[in-house]
């Protein structure tokens, strides 16, 4: 599970492959509750936007704040029947959350070490996501918040070799270049299609 991910500074690609301006902020590792870079789109509009989310997945009928702490990641297989997540995914809020890297813990050594990944190529990653609105009853604010969704990675050649040697390998899933589009207009049958290993590109441990 993915709890810990170092944001994009890489602009250009950002601009080249959405035509969106990546908003300034700081590079930094981000933690449940910590804001990223996120890509969404309107399905009204067909037009696609890019701004800062918070990890950790705000149902919009959470009491309170800190639920978010628990929801940064969403198994793929339940995320149309968990309470938390299900309107998002009927309502086909999906997101693509930018990364450089994203760590694991691996234990090959007998003990956990923080492991980066990323990308073979050396370009950012986009993850998918799902999304959803919450409303801050005191102030009003409307926050954005987003889980990353994972799969299992008992296949995968990288990922399998994460996380202890008795549990369940499982891993985010970085979409393909030629796959973004067809995330961000997915519904949810096609959405399911495309979280699996096939989709992801080539990955390495950094």
């Amino acid at each position: 599970m993915c709890v810990q991910y170092l944001t994009t500074a890489n602009a250009d690609w950002v601009k080249t492959t959405f035509d969106l301006e990546l908003p300034k902020t700081q590079v930094h590792d981000v933690f449940p509750t910590y804001p990223g870079p996120i890509i969404l789109r309107s399905h009204q509009t067909n037009r696609s936007a890019i701004g800062m989310a918070r990890f950790g997945f705000l149902p919009s009928w959470a009491k309170e704040e800190n639920f978010g702490r628990h929801t940064y990641n969403a198994r793929a297989e339940t995320v149309d029947e968990k309470p938390s997540y299900r309107a998002a995914w009927k309502n086909r809020h999906y997101a693509l959350a930018l990364a450089d890297q994203f760590y694991e813990p691996c234990y090959e050594t007998g003990k956990a070490v923080r492991t980066g990944i990323k990308q073979v190529n050396g370009e950012p990653m986009a993850i998918a996501s799902i999304w959803d609105t919450w409303t801050e009853p005191d102030t009003g604010e409307l926050i954005v918040s987003f889980s990353m969704l994972t799969i299992n990675a008992n296949d995968h050649p990288v990922m399998q070799r994460l996380h202890k040697p008795e549990e369940e390998k499982r891993t985010v899933v970085p979409l393909r270049p030629e796959l973004f589009n067809a995330w961000l207009d997915a519904t949810p049958e096609s959405a399911r299609q495309l979280l699996s290993i096939q989709s992801m590109p080539e990955l390495q441990i950094c």
